[in-house]
Parts: C-alpha cells; structure tokens; sequence
C-alpha cells in the first residue's frame, strides 16, 4: 500500500506520514479467536502481576533484595503488556489500523523499552542466585536493598536513553513511499525499513540495541551459570546441591520463555523459511505470554509467596470480623 497523500513534507528534506498502516494479521482465517485469547492472556496477566505486586507490598518479610527485583519483574510484566495488548486489541478486533504517526513512535518506545527492561530483569535475577551460590556468606553484605534498587535505577535510566535513541532517531527518516508496516505493533525493524534515504545509522543503532537487549543479557546470564555449576561441582553435600539446583530452575525457565522464541523467530526471519503471518503470531506470542507466566513460574509456587499470602488472607479476615462486631455492638 502507498499512500502519496498521507505524507507532509519538511523543508523539502524529511517526508514524514501523517499515519502508518499496521498490515498484520493480514488473512488469517478465524483470527478474531486468537483476539479473544489475547484478551485472556492480557486479564489473567493484569490479575496474576497485580496479586505479586499487592502480596510483596503488604507483607513486610517479603521487603527483601530478591523480592524488589521479583516486584521489578511483575510491574515490567504488567506494563509491557498494558502499553501492547489493549491497543493491538483496539488496532486489529475493531479494524482501526491506521496509527498517527506521533503516537506510532510512542507506543514503539514503550513496548521496547518494557521488553528490554524485562530481559535486564532477568540478567539482575542471575546476578542474584550467583551471590547467593557463589559467595553465601557474603551474601547478606552483597546484594543489599539498597544496591538491588541503585542497580535497578541505573537499568531503567540506561534503557530509557537506548531506547530512546533507537526511536528518535526515526524522525531522521524519509517516508516516501509505502505506509505499510508489516507486523502487528510499530516494530523498529518493520518500519524503518519502510524510509526511503540513508538509513545506516539507523541501522547500526538497531543492532547496538538487539546486543545491549538480547546478547549481553545471554552472555551475562550464561556466564553466571556457568560460574554457579562450578560452585555447585565443588559442594559435598548432594542436598546442597539439589537445593541450590530448584532455586535456579525456576529462573531458567523465565529465560527460555524470553530469549528461545524471540531469537528462533528472528533467526528463522533472517532465513526467509517462516510465512510472514506465522512470524507475527510468533513474534506476538513470545511478547505477551512470558508475561502472564513469569509470576506463576517464579514466584507464585514458591512456599515464601503462598506463605505471605495466607498471613494477609488471614489478617484481612480477622480484620473483617473484628470490624462485624463492632458494627453489632454498637
């Protein structure tokens, strides 16, 4: 699709639109199906994300390191897939796929930029069990509330400046030709790749961003485990091992879900072997599941939350017949 009446032009150097054309999810048969589970996903993700941040907030024990960063992880969770889910919803089940294009490149930032700060998380998370593997007498001095929260500020100020970087730099780019962005939210890759004059320090800065995003999280994640299997090889005892083994599952698992559909669908992209419709629903999927199972995995099954969870359900009832009897005395 071309649109030659949907572009302003600028000082007769940038040609920029007033609105792109989201083209995903283009005939696929029964579709509207799939809306309706995303709709799914994004409730039980809002409720599941919504009870870890309300259970970790009330109970005070849980005001621990690796509990800033569990509340870390669920609010990114809940974030991302606020800032892409309702307005795919809106965009594809209500056929309003035009976008302005301002809000194009706002609703790019915060989709990249909540993933990007999902993908940390996990890198911090790593950082976590590799202390308290590693180094458990030094543990308690290590990783400290305060260094767990100076750590996760300097995150997200880094990845606000990446990624914003990556998208204002955009507004350096012609669009002259075709308005259709081929996937199912304004993409970075998709749409840049639509400009029409030089676009090499776009392209330098994407791949900048995919290794601050994908590679060095892999790389430092990698890295810790292989320093914990050796801590671990080290350990007498088969119990200490079996232990230290279950409380790093748990995260592993998080990063499959992350990285192994993300880079197989890219990878697959890059090799021209994946029918374009299949690569958005792929792409899709591994941007909104991961987070509705992050806080069932991680922390929902572990006896710490349901523990904490009992103690405010019991409070809460306590609380609630003490104020009945009240009410009845009075």
């Amino acid at each position: 699709m071309t649109d030659g009446e949907n572009t302003v032009t600028f000082n007769s150097t940038f040609v920029r639109p007033l609105h792109f054309y989201l083209g995903g999810f283009y005939n696929i048969p029964h579709v509207k199906y799939y809306y309706v589970f995303l709709c799914f996903v994004y409730i039980m993700t809002v409720l599941s994300n919504g009870f870890l941040l309300s259970v970790i907030y009330l109970v005070k024990s849980l005001h621990t390191p690796r509990y800033i960063i569990v509340f870390n992880l669920a609010l990114t969770d809940l974030c991302g897939s606020t800032a892409l889910i309702p307005k795919l919803l809106d965009t594809f089940l209500f056929n309003r796929r035009y976008i302005v294009y301002e809000a194009c490149l706002t609703y790019m930032f915060f989709v990249l930029f909540f993933g990007s700060m999902q993908s940390w998380t996990l890198v911090i998370m790593a950082y976590d069990r590799f202390v308290a593997i590693c180094f458990p007498l030094r543990y308690n001095i290590i990783v400290t509330r305060k260094s767990i929260v100076t750590i996760l500020l300097c995150s997200w100020t880094s990845l606000v400046l990446v990624i914003g970087a990556l998208v204002g730099l955009l507004e350096r780019l012609s669009f002259c030709a075709s308005v259709v962005i081929q996937s199912f939210f304004c993409d970075h890759g998709p749409t840049y790749s639509l400009a029409c004059n030089n676009k090499y320090i776009n392209y330098i800065v994407a791949n900048f961003t995919f290794a601050v995003v994908i590679c060095v999280p892999l790389v430092l994640i990698g890295a810790t485990y292989i320093c914990i299997s050796v801590a671990l090889s080290r350990t007498a005892s088969r119990e200490e091992r079996l232990k230290a083994t279950r409380t790093c599952t748990s995260h592993l698992i998080l990063v499959a879900l992350f990285f192994i559909p993300y880079l197989g669908t890219n990878i697959t992209m890059k090799s021209n072997v994946i029918d374009p419709n299949m690569r958005i629903l792929n792409s899709s999927l591994s941007h909104t599941v991961p987070s509705l199972l992050n806080p069932i995995i991680y922390a929902l099954k572990t006896e710490e939350v349901r523990s904490a969870f009992k103690r405010v359900y019991k409070r809460r009832k306590i609380n609630r017949l003490v104020s009945q009897l009240q009410t009845r005395t009075s």
